[in-house]
């Protein structure tokens, strides 16, 4: 959690650049095409900035406005940022400004479906992902196949039909450089060309073949197929033509072959780098009872918070509103909130008073709490200051539910975690039910769910 906060918060804002108008056709491609690849959430990324980039009005807007449109918690927002940046459907800046940042989220055209197959990276992917069927399908039904075997293209290029003029034209024009078009990002300078050309003669392999295009795809055959430099000599020797040059698909399908031949006759899959460290950093394994609502606390949305603490029930747009407004004009990080939350609505009687709400708020914000476990610690220790302030604040009396996690136990009870962890946190998952009027024994029935737990866990 801690590496997260060091890339985003959710009062981190941002702006959305779209330098060009999507059509219906790159939405059928980011479907049919990108989303296999990363799954349903960064597409729905994708698509609600895409959204909002089409707005008349453009305006700054803050990540947690993400996560409440999404329904997702922060590292699944950023988790699906990183995944368009790694596909090439997204380009982001970021900008720090001390305490938060500002970033600028270019969306990217959608390679159109020729250009998608051409690539090897791209295209093996997605055929790892959804089978040969389904990919023979895709290309019959995006790349015609004009029947034009008979004939010979005639086509003029530009220079052939016009040819330069000289005029006064600026020096500082000339001086700008068009920035490089890249299909996504990868830099063929990790490869060590310089390797690879010492085991290549000029008589056998010129380095004139070696061109832009060819290394390019060179570096991309090596990152797919996991060939060294050495393993690619061999590729280019292969995909050498008669005219001594390297052809993208000659060079294509010397890789695949070489790669069935001495590698694997299975095709090459691939897995998220990036995800597998978070997952070990934020693996839920042995955690405890307490460590278990910390880490939920610090990475779910408050209004699903407000939802699950109510029993599923939809929160009031007022208390929706107040919950906004912690993070955003208090720039309280959302496992603080979420703490707040959970504190003021267990001791009033699942009620959120704003005044004492935002009394406490004031108080943690001066203390610059920046975790659900620093707020909860300070909850406890201030407990009788808060209950004066409640009482001040003319509020109505507070729940004798014993499930409170911050009420002090009786010097009696042993104070074990499982106590601290309130009773909503379990039944959080549970459909809603109809309420019930009959009285129920809150100690009787939280026991029984600790005992359910502990079953479940042997």
């Amino acid at each position: 959690m801690v590496h997260l906060m060091k890339e985003l918060q959710p009062t981190d804002h941002f702006e959305i650049k779209l330098p060009h108008a999507l059509s219906t056709n790159e939405r059928q491609l980011v479907t049919l095409f990108y989303q296999p690849l990363t799954g349903a959430e960064p597409i729905s990324l994708y698509l609600t900035l895409w959204a909002e980039a089409e707005s008349y009005a453009p305006q700054e807007m803050n990540h947690y406005y993400l996560m409440n449109v999404l329904s997702m918690p922060l590292p699944k927002v950023f988790e699906a940022r990183i995944a368009l940046e790694a596909i090439g459907l997204l380009r982001t800046w970021k900008k720090d400004l001390g305490t938060s940042r500002h970033f600028i989220y270019e969306l990217v055209r959608p390679l159109d479906a020729q250009s998608f197959f051409k690539d090897p990276l791209l295209s093996m992917f997605l055929f790892s992902k959804i089978g040969e069927g389904p990919y023979r399908k895709l290309r019959q039904r995006f790349i015609a196949q004009p029947n034009n075997e008979a004939f010979e293209e005639v086509t003029r290029t530009f220079i052939d039909v016009y040819k330069p003029v000289h005029t006064n034209v600026p020096t500082d024009f000339n001086e700008e450089e068009a920035p490089k078009q890249q299909d996504y990002p990868f830099y063929y300078e990790q490869f060590d060309f310089q390797l690879l050309q010492s085991g290549l003669s000029e008589q056998l392999v010129p380095s004139s073949a070696l061109t832009i295009e060819a290394r390019e795809m060179i570096a991309k055959l090596s990152f797919l197929y996991k060939l060294s430099p050495i393993d690619m000599q061999k590729v280019v020797i292969l995909a050498l033509d008669e005219q001594m040059k390297l052809p993208t698909e000659k060079l294509k399908k010397a890789a695949a072959d070489y790669y069935k031949l001495a590698v694997s006759k299975d095709a090459p899959t691939f897995t998220k780098t990036f995800q597998s460290k978070q997952v070990e950093e934020t693996a839920p394994q042995n955690l405890s009872k307490e460590q278990e609502l910390l880490q939920y606390l610090e990475t779910t949305p408050p209004v699903q918070v407000l939802r699950d603490i109510n029993k599923g029930k939809e929160p009031l747009p007022s208390s929706i509103q107040l919950a906004e407004d912690l993070v955003v004009t208090y720039s309280m990080p959302v496992g603080v909130v979420n703490v707040l939350l959970e504190y003021v609505m267990l001791s009033t009687d699942m009620k959120l008073p704003r005044s004492y709400v935002e009394k406490i708020a004031d108080h943690w914000s001066r203390k610059h709490l920046k975790t659900a476990k620093e707020a909860m610690d300070l909850a406890r220790q201030e407990r009788d200051k808060y209950a004066q302030w409640k009482t001040e604040s003319a509020t109505p009396k507070p729940s004798t539910n014993p499930s409170k996690p911050f009420q002090k136990p009786p010097a009696s009870r042993k104070n074990t975690r499982n106590e601290q962890v309130p009773d909503w946190f379990y039944k959080r998952d549970e459909q809603p039910k109809q309420e019930d009027t009959s009285a129920v024994d809150f100690e009787k029935e939280r026991l029984k769910i600790l005992q359910k737990l502990d079953q479940q866990q042997k």
